[in-house]
């Protein structure tokens, strides 16, 4: 289960370049830090090692939940993550909840949450006891998100603190300042039919003003039949509205299990597209502004077999990265399935139709993984869930070191300053020097769960276990 681990019409919209890094001294405003999606920050001065029982180094550390998956973003001064309602911060919105929580960037001080009830229908579309598992996406003043409910939520990243009810949006149950203010939602469940199998996951992508999310829309408690298979599973939103520009329902009946991964954006052929990893296992290309389909590559060999974890075909978890018109991305499934055979792609994003025999850059036989990849300076660095951390050459795929981590792997590779970082299920972050040679830096353990990838903004590391949120100094 995932989460123990969204009228066609044409809008011409202006869209935002991709960046491959963020920018020094930058905030960190959505999952991947831009619309590539690369986990690579040109952040300086942050540490290779700190003290978690000394708290040396350490500016704050804030309680968060019990149960926290999606990474935090920072933006506007403040940071944005996603938890479940374990800490109750408000009695008014007690039991089991989603939530999403705003803390003051340099002194971690609690300013908003907004909760979210769970679904009637219970863990077949909403998993007892996890919370929101959408990392948010922030622009202009305003933080988007998927919540557990299945909705596609824009916020104003002040809340009613501004005193303040902004959008179209009027009917807050309670407008508190510690209260989140949403300005529009869109419920996928209630009015596009969508049936999120576990949870709801997607992280959204904002290029310009169109807002890409992938629906999470699956199979019901059966793992068999799919309710829902002329719903979409990807749309692209007017951001400022929430209104519908274009949808797609690609994988249709073909849904092995859930839809959990991200899109991504960049440019390939002369070709501005968005690239989003369908639940049957093809990543699929499309057009931004009218979601018309480019090309289209199945990551499974033709002959594997879907079995619930004991067969060799393999969805897609993991967030396709965008990088010098090549897609990167590797196979795997539900964590609750086990370990496998899994395989890590680079394809050529220039092509058309199918695409899956003409456009195979290179391809690494892998195992399972949800992480998505990291890319930085002609190398790529991918962890899969048996804890075996890789680097491979960019341009060959030739595997140029493996690092046990001893634990299996739910977030995703980090490089910053020189070094990469990832984060393991006993609770460590290890810290290693980011190069073709490899030299483990230091592991510190965080006495939590890490499920989630780090992230650095304006000079302050983040790392988030299950239950905290640390901001660790740089020099």
């Amino acid at each position: 289960m995932l989460a123990r681990l969204t009228r066609s019409h044409c809008l011409t919209l202006a869209l935002a370049t991709t960046l491959t890094s963020a920018a020094s001294g930058a905030d960190w405003p959505m999952w991947g830090g831009n619309a590539s999606r690369n986990m690579v920050s040109s952040e300086s001065g942050i540490p290779r090692t700190w003290d978690i029982k000394t708290m040396e180094r350490i500016k704050w550390k804030a309680e968060i939940g019990s149960q926290s998956y999606g990474n935090p973003v920072i933006a506007d001064g403040k940071v944005f993550l996603g938890t479940n309602n374990e800490l109750m911060r408000d009695e008014a919105y007690g039991g089991d909840r989603g939530v999403v929580m705003a803390f003051d960037e340099q002194t971690g001080e609690f300013l908003w949450q907004m909760t979210h009830a769970k679904l009637e229908a219970g863990r077949v579309n909403d998993w007892p006891e996890q919370g929101v598992c959408s990392s948010p996406a922030v622009a202009d003043g305003v933080v988007y998100y998927v919540s557990n409910r299945a909705e596609v939520l824009a916020l104003d990243a002040d809340g009613f603190r501004d005193g303040e009810n902004d959008g179209p949006y009027k009917d807050e149950a309670k407008q508190d300042p510690t209260d989140g203010d949403v300005i529009w939602s869109l419920d996928m469940y209630n009015d596009l039919g969508v049936f999120p199998h576990n949870m709801a996951a997607t992280s959204p992508l904002i290029v310009g003003d169109l807002l890409f999310v992938n629906t999470s829309n699956g199979v019901d408690e059966s793992h068999i039949n799919i309710p829902s298979p002329r719903s979409p599973s990807f749309l692209a939103l007017d951001r400022k509205t929430g209104e519908i520009v274009w949808e797609d329902r690609s994988p249709g009946r073909n849904i092995l299990h859930g839809q959990w991964s991200s899109p991504a954006h960049g440019t390939a052929g002369g070709k501005q597209q968005v690239v989003f990893a369908g639940g049957d296992g093809w990543l699929y290309s499309f057009v931004p502004e009218t979601g018309d389909l480019i090309w289209k590559f199945d990551t499974n060999p033709k002959e594997s077999e879907w079995k619930q974890g004991r067969g060799d075909r393999n969805n897609l978890i993991a967030t396709p990265v965008m990088l010098d018109g090549k897609v990167y991305i590797a196979v795997g499934q539900d964590p609750e399935h086990g370990e496998g055979v899994g395989h890590l792609w680079a394809v050529d994003a220039s092509g058309s139709g199918d695409v899956t025999e003409s456009h195979v850059v290179w391809h690494h036989p892998f195992r399972r993984t949800i992480s998505t990849v990291a890319i930085h300076d002609g190398i790529v660095y991918a962890a899969n869930f048996s804890g075996f951390f890789h680097a491979l050459d960019l341009s060959s795929g030739e595997l140029l070191w493996e690092h046990d981590m001893l634990a299996a792997v739910w977030g995703s590779p980090y490089v910053v300053d020189g070094k990469v970082m990832i984060g393991d299920e006993d609770g460590d972050l290890s810290v290693l020097t980011a190069g073709r040679d490899m030299e483990v830096l230091s592991e510190i353990n965080f006495g939590n769960v890490i499920y989630s990838t780090p992230v650095a903004a304006n000079g302050t590391l983040f790392i988030m276990t299950r239950s905290h949120l640390y901001a660790i100094a740089g020099d």
